[in-house]
């Protein structure tokens, strides 16, 4: 038997046992930027503790509303506003639930149960979220899963004027070069099914 003719075979073995016996799995890019200190730009929420677990009404299966968030001292030079809501747990990877973007500076929060409107009366657009709709979709891990659920809030020295209804990948693209701070809220929450 001629061992060369073998060689692609085995060269093909050596690499899938190097990364575990299959390709790695693709996720979402992460920012093309180190995220930026800031002591004083802080993200919270009177629903939930930081680290603490979501309560239930916020769920997909439950009222599906957003949470109220409250955030201070953005830096100085801020033009506007992006948050995301981004569960890195799910199954496939990355998924978004929430993109909302041109948030005014002068905002110090977003109240409950935000509508899903593309454009809210402050000037504030919504993009989609991994499901394919516009605005907030709440958590719903699976069955006996507890998730943990990331709130990112951008300060940036521009507004991005993008349509409603983009994605989080073209948000990021126009942010480049523009974010002056970011603030992270982390909450968690378990399965609640129907």
């Amino acid at each position: 038997m001629d061992l060369r003719a073998l060689l692609p075979v085995i060269l093909l073995t050596l690499a899938l046992s190097a990364c575990g016996g299959a390709a790695p799995t693709p996720t979402a890019p992460s920012p093309p930027w180190p995220p930026t200190p800031s002591a004083s730009f802080a993200l919270t929420s009177a629903a939930f503790e930081p680290e603490g677990p979501i309560p239930e009404r916020y769920g997909h299966f439950r009222d599906d509303v957003s949470p109220p968030l409250a955030w201070e001292s953005p830096p100085q030079g801020t033009r506007s506003l992006v948050l995301f809501l981004e569960d890195w747990d799910a199954p496939g990877g990355l998924f978004v639930r929430w993109v909302l973007y041109d948030i005014p500076p002068t905002a110090s929060g977003l109240p409950e149960g935000v509508p899903r409107d593309p454009e809210l009366s402050d000037g504030s657009r919504q993009g989609k979220n991994s499901a394919g709709s516009l605005g907030y979709i709440g958590p719903y891990p699976p069955p006996g899963e507890t998730h943990r659920y990331t709130f990112v809030l951008y300060a940036l020295d521009t507004r991005l004027d993008l349509p409603a209804g983009v994605t989080r990948e073209q948000v990021l693209k126009a942010m480049e070069g523009h974010v002056l701070a970011q603030a992270t809220l982390v909450g968690t929450y378990r399965s609640v099914q129907p």
